[in-house]
């Protein structure tokens, strides 16, 4: 069975962060989680990019700031996170 968008946008944020799917939500981001830094964002964006085969503009790379603003870029992409 193949997962979904969603259901491989939130491995990838689970596996990243080491955190459960439960919480990945709209108050997930760079703000309110202790473990984001550029090391965690930088990674995130590279395993987007493999996981969905597109290459971000360096914006968004630097704007791939929470869990919601990320599916907002991978949209603009052609990505539909649902």
């Amino acid at each position: 069975m193949n997962m979904s968008t969603l259901e491989t946008y939130n491995s990838i944020f689970a596996e990243i962060f080491q955190v459960k799917e439960e919480e990945l939500n709209t108050d997930f981001n760079s703000d309110n989680v202790e473990k984001w830094d550029s090391v965690c964002q930088l990674s995130l964006v590279t395993n987007m990019e493999d996981t969905f085969d597109v290459m971000l503009d360096p914006e968004d790379i630097i704007g791939f700031k929470s869990y919601e603003i990320g599916k907002s870029i991978l949209a603009k992409y052609d990505v539909e996170i649902s």
